[in-house]
């Protein structure tokens, strides 16, 4: 059967399923699409009567498999519908009859067809294979172990449709539960091509038809010598959602541009009274130094803070980048008109009362507004913006002076605080700090496909309550991550859980796991909370690229030595097997009570030199490619001691070429802050009072490596 051909037999059959005004398929309206498809299912007839099924069971020659056949009992098991290895004309006969009592007592107005006579398949790995529609990502499969206890083990992985081959077959390694593939107790191993061609089928399917909102294949039975589903559900959406308008890369490239590195902004509701956030926002772009032109727009006044005042945005000379809106949100519409007739390409919308607080036909008549007159939308409800590079500080926060490489975003303006209070506490080098509130066009797509490009930045951190486009956010990311990190914080991590849903998985793809996996498969580092994003963002871009899988850890305290390997472990990091010659010269520089091995423990009564000749060493042998040091607090080696030796070491090293990833763990009295401080700013990762950090922050980075093709292995 040919690609046309099999579209046009499944498309003819959803057509007379939705003329029925039914979304659930039966069983057999189910086999259809499976042999249309290539997905293998058993021999299967449907029987009307007990005769029948009966007839259809001696055809088969051996124990069966009877199912109820109802468009209204989509879980049959549920209803007593099912009966296994049934064998006999007796036997079948009274199955037949009390799967179809048992159907009429779950649910007595439901449409009985008849009765589904299977073969019975042979023992084997029930696994299952899905797809379901994501109100962020749209079409996703999912494998995961099936059968009964699917929904209880919730051992599934998920990944945007269609699949490749090899996407399919990585599903497989990705499970919790991976190793029960191989094979358990004396069982075979499953053929695992044969149950990722099963993925691959499922995910084209669902890619061909927008209307099919859920797939399940439930259980799989996995074998040594294939895979065949035993069920096979289909269910589809009651409506398509419509099409979201998008932009080409080019197009996105072109406003952002003018967006983030503007020549003239103007200001619709600027003010001269202090204590008003149209006056904040000047105040905010002429002390911060924006260099370009600063056009204040307020009807009632002539002059503020110096500048010409303008009635109306139109009256203003030449060609504008930017208007920063600071009016309330009843009167947006219409200074947004008059930026469309100006031909602004970007309106920041700072005003709050959109969507929301419910307004949502006034959000929906500005994005209306800004659509016709081709108006990039950042916003609404937001603080605002900075393009540090440009000394741009177009919002009611203070200026951020720190340039850096570190861009972030956040949806909200809360956690937007948050980030500009780490940003100066820290004294983070930022390349940009944008709010995205309501996210009524511009979106982190947007500024991802920007920040990609812009050389200022090296890493990008985003805070994120949903994703509007996550195929699109997808895409940007990929086109990203092999230049630079890009770490997320999602945040409603169980929000989606309590969906209703049609199908197993359907109900496997709440709380959060479709998120989790697509964002791991575009290569993004997810954050697991607040603190973490930000800490990754700043020290990213300070590690060095590791160039393998091998750590040491050098500690001072056996303890600290313990919970370092610890977290090295739990971050997905592997603590490196010393090889013999390394352990002796490992073991030439610490005293006969210390410990060489992986942790390399020098002891904490030893002096400086102890930490510099193993630090050296770490340095010097290619075969270790990071090094994790833990640092306890003594009078022999006191806190700023050590961090003056290893910054002057790594120097030394990064001066030779030889650039490793450095991150410390310092334990003590409250010296070792500044200690941590002293190295962050010279290129070692450095954090008082924890072991976790430093090693979850290497792992962020080591989990970009690979995600970006610049380290083997697995992510």
């Amino acid at each position: 059967m040919t690609a046309e051909d099999r579209k046009l037999k499944v498309r003819a059959l959803l057509d007379s399923v939705r003329a029925e005004g039914r979304t659930v398929l039966t069983a057999p309206e189910g086999k259809v699409i499976a042999e249309a498809y290539g997905i293998a299912v058993p021999g299967e007839e449907l029987a009307r009567d007990a005769e029948e099924a009966v007839a259809c069971a001696a055809r088969f020659g051996g124990p069966v498999v009877l199912k109820i056949v109802s468009p209204d009992i989509p879980h049959k098991s549920d209803a007593g519908g099912v009966v296994v290895g049934v064998e006999g004309a007796t036997r079948v006969r009274a199955a037949f009859r009390r799967i179809v009592d048992n159907a009429r007592a779950y649910a007595p107005q439901a449409r009985v067809h008849g009765v589904q006579v299977q073969e019975l398949l042979p023992r084997g790995q029930e696994v299952i294979v899905g797809a379901v529609t994501d109100p962020a990502f749209g079409k996703v499969v999912a494998f995961g172990l099936g059968g009964v206890l699917v929904e209880v083990l919730k051992d599934v992985t998920f990944r945007l449709a269609p699949v490749d081959a090899d996407e399919a077959l990585s599903m497989l390694g990705s499970i919790r539960s991976a190793r029960v593939l191989d094979g358990v107790r004396g069982q075979p191993a499953v053929d695992r091509r044969a149950v990722a061609w099963q993925i691959c089928r499922v995910s084209e399917l669902v890619a061909d038809f927008r209307e099919i909102a859920e797939v399940d294949l439930n259980p799989v039975i996995a074998t040594a010598d294939g895979a065949m589903a035993a069920d096979v559900r289909v269910i589809l959406a009651e409506s398509t959602p419509p099409v979201r308008r998008s932009y080409t890369r080019e197009e996105i490239l072109t406003s952002m541009r003018r967006l983030m590195r503007p020549s003239s902004v103007a200001v619709i509701g600027a003010s001269g009274e202090p204590g008003k956030i149209g006056n904040s926002v000047m105040r905010n772009l002429v002390d911060g130094g924006f260099p370009g032109e600063i056009h204040p727009v307020n009807p009632r006044a002539d002059d503020i803070l110096g500048r010409k005042a303008y009635r109306s945005v139109t009256e203003v000379p030449g060609e504008v980048d930017v208007a920063v809106f600071a009016i309330p949100a009843r009167s947006v519409a219409a200074a947004l008109e008059e930026v469309g007739r100006k031909k602004i390409p970007n309106a920041v919308l700072i005003p709050s009362g959109f969507a929301e607080t419910g307004e949502h036909a006034l959000q929906a008549e500005i994005v209306a507004i800004a659509e016709r007159h081709g108006v990039r939308l950042l916003g609404p409800n937001i603080y605002g913006y900075y393009s540090t590079w440009q000394d741009l500080c177009a919002t009611f926060c203070t200026p951020y002076d720190v340039k850096g490489g570190v861009a972030l975003t956040s949806q909200s303006g809360g956690i937007g605080m948050a980030v500009l209070g780490f940003a100066r506490s820290t004294g983070t080098g930022v390349s940009a700090i944008v709010g995205l509130g309501n996210k009524a066009d511009v979106d982190e797509d947007d500024l991802l496909t920007w920040f990609c490009e812009d050389p200022h930045t090296e890493c990008v951190a985003m805070h994120l309550e949903d994703l509007k486009d996550g195929r699109a956010f997808v895409e940007a990311a990929r086109a990203t991550v092999p230049k630079k990190p890009v770490v997320v914080l999602k945040a409603g991590r169980t929000a989606a859980g309590a969906r209703a849903a049609g199908s197993h998985t359907g109900a496997l793809a709440g709380d959060d796991a479709v998120y989790d996996d697509v964002l791991k498969q575009a290569g993004v580092i997810r954050a697991p909370g607040l603190k973490e994003m930000l800490e990754y963002a700043r020290a990213l871009p300070v590690l060095p690229t590791p160039r393998g899988d091998n750590v040491v850890v050098i500690t001072g305290a056996g303890g600290s030595g313990v919970l370092l390997s610890d977290a090295v472990t739990d971050n997905g990091l592997s603590l490196m097997e010393i090889p013999p010659d390394l352990d002796a010269a490992f073991r030439a520089f610490i005293p006969p009570f210390g410990a060489a091995g992986n942790p390399v423990d020098i002891t904490g009564g030893e002096p400086p030199s102890t930490y510099e000749a193993t630090i050296r060493l770490g340095l010097e042998d290619p075969r270790i490619h990071a090094l994790v040091l833990g640092y306890w607090h003594t009078i022999v080696t006191p806190p700023m001691v050590f961090a003056e030796l290893t910054a002057r070491v790594v120097e030394e090293f990064r001066a030779r070429g030889v650039e490793k990833p450095v991150v410390a763990s310092l334990a003590g009295d409250v010296e070792v802050e500044e200690a941590a401080r002293y190295l962050f700013e010279r290129g070692v990762v450095a954090y008082p009072y924890t072991t976790e950090t430093p090693v979850a922050v290497l792992g962020a980075k080591y989990r970009w490596a690979r995600a970006a093709g610049l380290l083997g292995g697995g992510s």
